[in-house]
């Protein structure tokens, strides 16, 4: 019985697959876990742009920090298996992020 590898997306560039075929297993894992971290990156950054370039002015949630900004949004951050809500906004280039509490109220 003969394994036949995976047959990678026809969008992806030929350079980067020659690259990931001749990667070892610890490699792709790398790259994998990198490449799933940049992805919510470059996600949350246009979810930051987007909600930036509303011209609707909101109301201040009850449970927003003085020192957080309106246009801040809610994202999820896994760490040591623990989901945790932090309160994300952008400054300038950077984002900036604080935090708010557990997703779930028992952890």
């Amino acid at each position: 019985m003969s394994y036949e590898p995976p047959t990678p997306p026809a969008n992806l560039p030929t350079e980067i697959v020659n690259t990931l075929n001749e990667s070892s297993s610890e490699q792709l894992q790398n790259v994998a876990t990198y490449a799933e971290a940049l992805a919510e990156h470059k996600e949350r950054e246009a979810r930051l742009e987007e909600s930036a370039n509303q011209e609707e002015v909101e109301e201040r949630p009850d449970d927003l920090p003085d020192d957080v900004p309106t246009k801040a949004t809610i994202t999820i951050k896994e760490i040591n298996d623990n989901r945790y809500y932090y309160w994300q906004w952008r400054e300038g280039e950077k984002i900036r992020s604080q935090y708010k509490g557990p997703v779930n109220p028992n952890e």
